[in-house]
């Protein structure tokens, strides 16, 4: 039997346990141009969070009682393709079950010589790759300049303030523990640090960016980014990943912002990682050539077992992770 997780209501607001139900099914076995998987580390994410209402966006919404799907690291256990063989190991966006039928030209094997297997859904993957365009080809960051990074401590956010320090920037970090600011401060290289949850963030802002923000990469939204528009710059750039603040909240409601771009001639853009997809080469070979040079370092938060996705989805929105927050599903075979 194989178990799948399914999404069998929607949230209005916080999701719980009730929206989700574990089901087992049997797994056929692959047809020609496919391979049977088995799930090794599974990906949540933020974005996960849109997809659970049935309204338009960029990606399709989760259907009712069918299995979630995100990023996922597996090992191919049977293989009717030529391109796969047994053993080898894979990554793409994958159903939350624990054995799954995958086309074989819809998943990338993972180079394992460029490090650990799960960089592939962090550094090296999705959340590196968000990080790399939306700083470098937003940010347009320029030597010197001041970028703020909300969600510092996070998968995106701390390969964010890594990049900004390579590029040369004053980077301003915020989290919301002071763990995750000594490891943005002292592990990452920010600049200054804040506590969203101890400060108060207009100020300390103030204090941390005395020349005020050229550029802004908000993962978090709401009031931390009510308190750092009133600081752009002339001709600032924001580059628009992630509002997590605003994901349970129904019909969120903030300051108007227009005021804020009129007076400095900033740029907003919001944007998905897929809108680069045909540059992912450029990506990956500054990313993993920073990672080689030890310019780029990253953390992971494992959470084990797969019947634990829905609890470590849940703490993506209690801000319990350090990094990429990853659930492990099992043991390779070859190990």
């Amino acid at each position: 039997m194989n178990r799948e997780i399914q999404l069998v209501q929607r949230p209005e607001a916080v999701p719980t346990h009730e929206h989700f139900k574990m089901v087992e099914t049997q797994t056929p076995d692959p047809q020609n141009g496919e391979v049977l998987v088995k799930l090794l580390y599974a990906s949540v994410d933020p974005y996960m969070r849109g997809r659970m209402n049935d309204t338009k966006s960029y990606v399709a919404p989760f259907q009712l009682n069918e299995p979630l799907e995100g990023g996922v690291v597996a090992e191919v256990v049977k293989s009717e393709s030529d391109a796969l063989k047994e053993g080898d190991v894979i990554t793409g966006m994958l159903p939350w079950k624990e054995y799954v039928i995958a086309k074989a030209d819809q998943v990338r094997k993972v180079d394992t010589s460029l490090g650990p297997v799960t960089t592939s859904l962090g550094i090296l993957g999705m959340p590196g790759l968000t990080a790399y365009f939306g700083l470098m080809d937003i940010g347009q960051p320029k030597q010197g300049e001041t970028l703020v990074v909300s969600g510092a401590a996070g998968a995106v956010g701390s390969a964010v303030v890594q990049i900004g320090k390579i590029q040369g920037l004053h980077v301003v970090g915020i989290a919301g523990s002071d763990e995750k600011l000594a490891y943005v401060k002292d592990t990452l290289g920010a600049d200054e640090v804040i506590n969203y949850k101890k400060e108060n963030v207009a100020e300390a802002l103030e204090k941390a960016c005395p020349n005020g923000v050229d550029i802004y990469f908000d993962n978090v939204g709401a009031d931390i980014s009510d308190a750092v528009y009133p600081l752009l710059n002339k001709f600032a750039r924001i580059s628009q990943c992630g509002a997590i603040a605003s994901y349970n909240v129904p019909n969120d409601q903030g300051p108007r912002i227009q005021m804020h771009l009129i007076k400095s001639s900033a740029l907003l853009k919001g944007f998905t990682v897929g809108d680069y997809a045909d540059r992912f080469s450029e990506g990956f070979e500054y990313l993993s050539k920073w990672v080689k040079e030890g310019k780029l370092t990253y953390e992971e938060t494992i959470v084990d077992g797969f019947e634990n996705l829905p609890d470590a989805f849940f703490g993506l929105f209690e801000g319990k992770n350090l990094g990429k927050l990853l659930v492990k599903v099992s043991e390779p075979s070859s190990k």
